[in-house]
């Protein structure tokens, strides 16, 4: 477990409103690419005088490297990305997930499906096939039933959004067939017992955003704000910086280069200086406008620091 570093100007952001978060899943270290998307989080709630909270998504074990978890917090530690209090693990809150499922049964909004991958290779979205299943049955997922209808929200980054979820998603699972909960259950419960405000992430999870709205108005919760900033691609091999590409570990050695190569991309220049001055000056020049309807950035040579 890490040391929680108070801010500065922690009665401040107690009075603030905003509460953010960076959630990294610890299945390797943080490369530049998520360097890069705790920084604009950072650096969106700390302009507002927000709160900034870390969550470890660990609720995978076979995707899960041993010290990952570890690994992520000291290298936010070593470039001055301190979370206000203590950083949360999903794989602590299990009780919450099955609550919240309990509650969705009880409004007849799951299904139980017994659908393979093999069954539904090529197929998308996902055709129904087991919605009459509304009571549990053996190996089977539980997904959410998705709701006819537009939603429509405006992206703090990516302008006005709207998607039928039904039509274009489908129904999405909540507990995998192997008895693990997923992602877009978790992180809805994590954000509302976290009072989260502000949703700021990657473009490549802009999609999600429509199941985890639809859970909010299923939970009787209101809606935090969503922001989908631009991923970074590797120039080389037009791919996003991602740990399934293989992207290297950020060199914590370098912490201030990193950060001042991550900041040149948002057009913040600063001087190099420890972490900590270089985010002070950061915090001071952010300007959501630098990724407004950017959907990728690419991370070409030249544009690193030797």
């Amino acid at each position: 477990m890490s040391i929680v570093h108070p801010s500065s100007t922690a009665a401040v952001q107690s009075r603030s409103g905003y509460r953010g978060r960076f959630a990294p899943t610890p299945s390797g270290p943080l490369h530049f690419g998520s360097l890069f998307g705790a920084l604009v989080s950072y650096l969106d709630a700390k302009s507002q005088q927000g709160q900034w909270l870390l969550r470890i998504e660990d609720i995978d074990p076979p995707r899960e490297q041993p010290g990952a978890a570890d690994a992520i917090l000291a290298t936010l530690e070593a470039h001055g990305l301190y979370w206000d209090e203590q950083e949360t693990y999903q794989s602590d809150n299990s009780e919450r997930y099955l609550a919240h499922l309990d509650e969705l049964e009880q409004q007849k909004l799951l299904f139980w499906c017994q659908c393979s991958r093999k069954d539904l290779a090529g197929v998308h979205p996902y055709p129904g096939t087991c919605r009459q299943h509304q009571n549990s049955r053996p190996n089977s997922a539980i997904r959410f039933l998705a709701q006819e209808g537009v939603d429509c929200f405006v992206d703090i980054f990516q302008g006005a959004q709207q998607a039928n979820i039904q039509q274009q998603f489908g129904d999405v699972i909540l507990r995998r067939r192997d008895g693990l909960f997923a992602y877009q259950l978790a992180v809805v419960c994590d954000d509302i017992a976290s009072k989260i405000s502000h949703v700021i992430r990657g473009i490549d999870l802009l999609d999600s955003v429509y199941w985890q709205r639809a859970l909010y108005r299923a939970f009787g919760k209101g809606l935090p704000h969503y922001g989908h900033f631009a991923v970074i691609h590797n120039a080389n091999s037009e791919q996003k910086l991602s740990k399934q590409n293989l992207a290297p570990a950020v060199d914590v050695q370098q912490a201030s280069v990193n950060l001042q190569q991550a900041l040149r991309l948002l057009a913040i220049d600063v001087d190099l200086d420890t972490p900590e001055r270089m985010l002070q000056q950061a915090i001071t020049q952010w300007q959501r406008a630098s990724l407004a309807n950017r959907q990728i950035i690419t991370l070409a040579p030249e544009a690193l620091l030797p």
